[in-house]
């Protein structure tokens, strides 16, 4: 790979999109095998697989096809005073082979979206899919391996923890992509420094949603509930706890038993609409923390068909695991609060989250629990979507990641901005050269 990489053939704009295109038609091609394997592994509906992994993944090639191109060009930049008449220009050069270490919640589109950033920016990648989604894992490698040479792309299937410090510690990659928890993370990191390989971390974290007093209660719960409860809250954006007004956090309860009704029915279990958890070991985990708050919506369950159904959940404790731990799971508290410096000190006594969301009325209130809150990304009236949007960079901040891509942050997340300065040989003033006494007045003017 290193070798395929270095003879230059991943570099012109041409090959680049023959190969997005390649992928691009290789999973219209594969839609009902994708749909399949998803379903296999989460119990994912059509549906639900097309909006949320398929779809995304064929905006980004569309996106990165697009623009692609002027992304690649050279970009002028600005020339200072001292350095006239030179003229500077920045380069976008590929960092050489990557590895994408992905995850099993998304295992799709959080496999190949980075992908499709590293190809487009001239690449060649090294991409390590979880094992806990067997069924989609196993379809990558044959996708892969169908439209693409192993000097080129190649996908490593096994155990996880054996195989990336197998991989990291006999070959230095010139990037590594890690999407999944911080405990992992931190490890992926803890290699990768060992040889100064830059990283891009997308982890996780408790993400809050405030609701205000003033806030539309019915477009609100519908928000939440939907961005909680898609992939039975398997999602790394999704609200892990609701912070309300406490004048209105009856209610709002309420609507959300409506909204989950409307939604999944009164048996979410039989609902196409509603996955199930990855395995019995989260299953596991996610039941231990029923018994920690009183049951207000759901807590129905079923180990051997690893079902959960949308659960919430008050009377928490600040102090339990289900308030220290990220849930990733269908299960939501509702803390109340009586002034926002109680609902910040809440959200700042926690490690800053990936996604933030706020709910209400009023602008300048949104405004001041904006600038209150330290986060990724996240969304005023609105759960998740944010992550939708190519022209957004996503990324965390703190323990919740480093770096972010998308669009052209992904672009710009695998290449290298190489900076120049082109300068003509004459004029060669001597006032550039020793002997400098008395030239101090001259370099205080032009050097600044």
């Amino acid at each position: 790979m290193r070798q395929f990489f270095e003879s230059g053939a991943t570099r012109p704009a041409s090959f680049r999109k023959e190969q997005l295109r390649k992928l691009q038609q290789a999973v219209v091609r594969h839609e009902k095998e994708i749909q399949a394997a998803l379903y296999a592994d989460l119990k994912k509906s059509r549906e639900e697989t097309y909006a949320t992994e398929i779809a995304l993944l064929l905006s980004e090639i569309r996106l990165q096809l697009r623009h692609m191109l002027r992304w690649m060009r050279p970009r002028r930049a600005g020339t200072n005073l001292a350095n006239l008449p030179s003229s500077s220009h920045i380069i976008r050069e590929p960092l050489g082979v990557v590895l994408i270490i992905s995850p099993w919640n998304y295992p799709f589109q959080l496999s190949l979206i980075p992908l499709v950033g590293a190809l487009a920016a001239g690449n060649a990648v090294v991409l390590k899919p979880s094992e806990l989604s067997p069924a989609t894992t196993a379809l990558l490698g044959r996708l892969i391996r169908e439209i693409y040479p192993p000097e080129y792309v190649q996908v490593i299937l096994g155990e996880g923890a054996r195989i990336v410090p197998a991989l990291m510690e006999g070959f230095r990659f010139d990037h590594v992509f890690y999407t999944g928890s911080v405990a992992v993370g931190r490890s992926v990191y803890q290699l990768a420094a060992r040889q100064l390989i830059p990283v891009t971390l997308e982890l996780g974290g408790k993400n809050p949603a405030v609701i205000e007093a003033d806030a539309n209660l019915r477009v609100t719960a519908r928000r939440i509930a939907l961005g909680k409860f898609v992939n039975a809250g398997q999602s790394c954006v999704a609200p892990d706890y609701v912070l309300a007004d406490h004048r209105i956090q009856e209610s709002f309860v309420e609507e959300m038993r409506q909204a989950l009704l409307e939604f999944f029915g009164p048996d979410p279990a039989a609902s196409a609409s509603y996955c199930r958890i990855i395995n019995q070991r989260r299953f596991e985990k996610l039941f231990s923390y029923l018994s920690m708050g009183r049951i207000r919506v759901g807590g129905q369950h079923d180990s051997h068909g690893l079902y959960m159904a949308p659960t919430l959940l008050d009377e928490v404790s600040l102090d339990s695991p289900l308030m220290q731990e990220e849930i990733f799971g269908p299960i939501l508290p509702v803390l109340g609060f009586r002034t926002r410096q109680e609902a910040l000190s809440i959200i700042g006594s926690r490690p800053q989250p990936l996604s933030f969301y706020i709910y209400g009325a009023n602008s300048r209130s949104q405004e001041e629990w904006l600038r209150s809150v330290s986060f990724g990304n996240g969304c005023v009236n609105n759960s998740n979507w944010q992550f939708t949007n190519p022209d957004l960079p996503f990324g965390g901040v703190g323990t919740s990641g480093i770096g972010a891509y998308h669009g052209k942050y992904s672009f710009d997340r695998f290449t290298h901005s190489k900076a120049v300065m082109k300068t003509p040989f004459w004029p060669d003033p001597d006032l550039r050269y020793p002997p400098f006494q008395g030239k101090l007045k001259w370099f205080r003017s032009l050097i600044r």
